[in-house]
């Protein structure tokens, strides 16, 4: 796409803060107003149409896009997203550890245990963990507790929060991120153990290391994402 306006301003607007190329406010893909809840979060959305090229692809403004998706996907089904959501709390990553070799175990061990060490604490919950990817279930009560910690987000958490558990493949690991009980390149280095483990076996390949690091970006952005959500 090539660039067509000049600058981007950020203006109060109802409900939030709105942005506005050359003095149009931007509009969601459904064409609903984009109106965000915090001045910071707006600011950094106009940080990124104004960085943006003279030709540009709109998949690379992240902020941007799950704005969109808080609007277009999230407000208009808070329930069906936060139940999507909650199931990966019925299989999650950290549940799941190597049977072999015993080295990467205790690596995960290492860096898994702390995080469902303070889902325990925070939700008063348990995890049942198995060595292999046979299905293991929850319990009833952690996968109810889970549920309902997401149910009380807004929308735009919702969709901050979403990459973070379906690029990670943990609900546990992306509460914490949340919460700040994590950084978001902590959480990173624990959900890429196996990976980092592989790169160490069998040497780094290209492509892989190319996918890696797009997931990393956009792991990372919507961790950003959540955090200009705080006044």
């Amino acid at each position: 796409m090539k660039r067509f306006w000049k600058d981007a301003n950020v203006a109060q607007a109802d409900g939030g803060w709105s942005v506005a190329l050359d003095g149009k406010p931007l509009r969601t893909p459904e064409r609903r107003p984009l109106v965000v809840p915090t001045e910071k979060l707006a600011e950094a959305i106009a940080g990124e149409w104004r960085a943006a090229g003279e030709t540009f692809d709109p998949r690379q403004l992240a902020l941007t896009g799950l704005a969109n998706a808080a609007i277009d996907q999230v407000q208009p089904d808070p329930d069906g997203f936060t139940a999507m959501l909650a199931r990966y709390g019925e299989n999650d990553l950290l549940c799941y550890r190597a049977e072999n070799p015993r080295k990467l175990r205790e690596r995960q061990e290492a860096g898994w245990d702390p995080l469902l060490g303070w889902a325990r604490r925070r939700f008063d919950i348990d995890f049942a963990t198995t060595a292999g990817i046979v299905h293991v279930a929850q319990p009833e009560a952690t996968v109810a507790r889970l549920f309902h910690a997401l149910a009380t987000l807004d929308a735009f958490r919702l969709a901050g929060l979403s990459p973070l558990v379906t690029i990670g493949g943990s609900l546990v690991t992306a509460l914490a991120v949340l919460e700040r009980s994590v950084t978001a390149t902590e959480a990173w280095d624990s959900l890429t153990i196996d990976e980092q483990w592989q790169a160490e076996q069998w040497g780094a390949d290209a492509e892989a290391a190319q996918a890696l690091e797009a997931r990393r970006r956009d792991f990372l952005a919507a961790a950003r994402f959540l955090e200009l959500l705080e006044d």
